[in-house]
């Protein structure tokens, strides 16, 4: 049950009127206002539109490899212990073992780079450059039939610093992408109509960006002949963000008059709280079901989820994550990192569940759904932060060309680049495109 209605006591306070210090149990009353029930969200019956989708689910800090690696590849692989926890979708997911980022640096940067692949200093005298992210390449094609080109979720809003971000995206510049992390305010930006007072402010609010956006180009034409060859470049690159933003508001305008989805809260938990450890479990359920309703009603179809920022992280228990990732070969701590992981992964197999339980066209949501789960380090045996064997999980998308059931198991020192299963991913979407990254061409076995 929930207790936000409830009278608030502290434990304090009833010692104080009894006059005694003795030890009390733990009341309802005593509980914080926010502590999350167990969701009653249900899936819808059928989906009304029939369009590709992608996701892509980070958790960070790596896993315990040891027990997430199976020890058979091909279709009559065994499941490891960790991936036991999601044995009813055997037949719609595929693992991935030994991938990685060839350029990456590993680390707690692994959220920077696991959808950009990119040299995080690979230009000289700058402490980090990124690279346009993956999912923005399909955003840029599938955004423009939907109200938001793409979602960007975390447990913690904004965009982070250099290194630890708080998003998976990242735009054509390399610029980061702010998530969001309020199951309310999500919400609300999907599904809550705006008052006429609301479209006016809106629309005044675009009207004055575009009139600064034409200020800067004029002001920046005039600066142009005065420039060396250096500082054009510069400028130009300066100047292509300028136009990409002019788009957006383009696009929004478009879409201020069009009536959002009629979507009821039945069942969201909209009040849980992403720092709260008790709170956990269904914030993450809760921001997925939410994901689920933005692909359901084609709000958008593309979405990255950061379910926690690197050297972060709550277990299912409240468990500190990041600490346990330096589990220095500790055989408890490696048992309880697998605990989380096995958390995590149950929490994505619901998530499945409410996917494959909706049909869409002849199938369900999820043969149109591409699911990419998996971190962008590895904890390693001894609890090193390394860029190689990521854990790599793609589900869905059965309508789209992908055969599962299988553990692709490759050399991680001899491997083809993830970049590859990216690549692989946004072809299927419908993405013209022949190289993302450091790609070397696409994934034939996941096809």
């Amino acid at each position: 049950m929930t207790y936000f209605n409830a009278p608030r006591l502290s434990r304090r306070h009833l010692l104080r009127a009894a006059g005694a210090a003795v030890a009390l149990p733990l009341l309802d009353a005593m509980l914080p206002r926010g502590f999350a029930a167990p969701s009653t969200f249900k899936a819808w019956e059928k989906s009304k539109v029939v369009h590709p989708r992608m996701m892509f689910c980070y958790v960070p800090n790596g896993v315990n490899i040891l027990e997430w690696v199976p020890q058979t590849s091909g279709e009559k692989y065994e499941l490891s212990p960790t991936l036991k926890a999601i044995e009813e979708h055997r037949n719609d997911f595929t693992v991935l073992s030994g991938l990685g980022h060839p350029h990456s640096q590993g680390g707690h940067s692994g959220a920077d780079t696991w959808l950009t692949a990119a040299n995080l200093k690979s230009k000289p005298g700058a402490d980090y450059t990124n690279t346009v992210s993956v999912d923005q390449i399909a955003a840029e094609v599938h955004g423009r039939e939907t109200r938001l080109p793409s979602i960007q979720l975390g447990d913690m809003s904004g965009t982070g610093g250099a290194g630890h971000s708080h998003t998976l995206s990242f735009d054509i510049n390399g610029t980061p992408l702010p998530a969001e992390n309020s199951p309310r305010r999500l919400f609300e930006r999907m599904f809550v109509p705006e008052s006429a007072g609301d479209r006016a402010a809106t629309l005044k609010r675009f009207a004055e960006r575009r009139s600064i956006l034409d200020d800067i180009a004029g002001e920046a034409k005039s600066l142009d002949r005065k420039l060396g060859v250096n500082d054009r470049r510069k400028l130009d690159e300066y100047l292509s963000s300028v136009r990409q933003t002019e788009k957006q508001i383009e696009r929004m305008q478009s879409w201020v008059d069009r009536p959002k989805p009629e979507v009821a809260e039945t069942g969201l938990q909209l009040g849980s709280q992403p720092g709260n450890a008790h709170d956990r479990p269904m914030w993450i359920d809760v921001m997925l079901e939410l994901a689920y309703l933005a692909f359901i009603t084609d709000s958008t179809r593309v979405m990255t989820f950061e379910w926690s920022r690197e050297a972060g992280g709550y277990g299912g228990g409240g468990e500190n994550h990041h600490e346990l990732s330096h589990h220095g070969g500790d055989a408890g701590m490696l048992s309880k990192l697998a605990a989380i992981d096995r958390f995590h992964l149950s929490r994505l197999g619901r998530f499945l569940s409410m996917l494959k339980s909706t049909a869409e066209g002849d199938g369900t949501m999820l043969d149109r759904s591409l699911i990419l789960f998996g971190s962008g380090m590895n904890s390693g045996k001894g609890g090193e932060h390394s860029p190689k064997n990521l854990p790599t999980l793609l589900a869905g998308g059965k309508g789209l060309g992908f055969k599962h059931g299988r553990h692709l198991a490759f050399d991680q020192d001899k491997h083809p680049p993830l970049s590859n299963v990216l690549l692989t991913m946004t072809q299927r979407m419908g993405i013209e495109s022949e190289r993302f990254a450091d790609s070397t061409g696409t994934m034939s076995e996941l096809v």
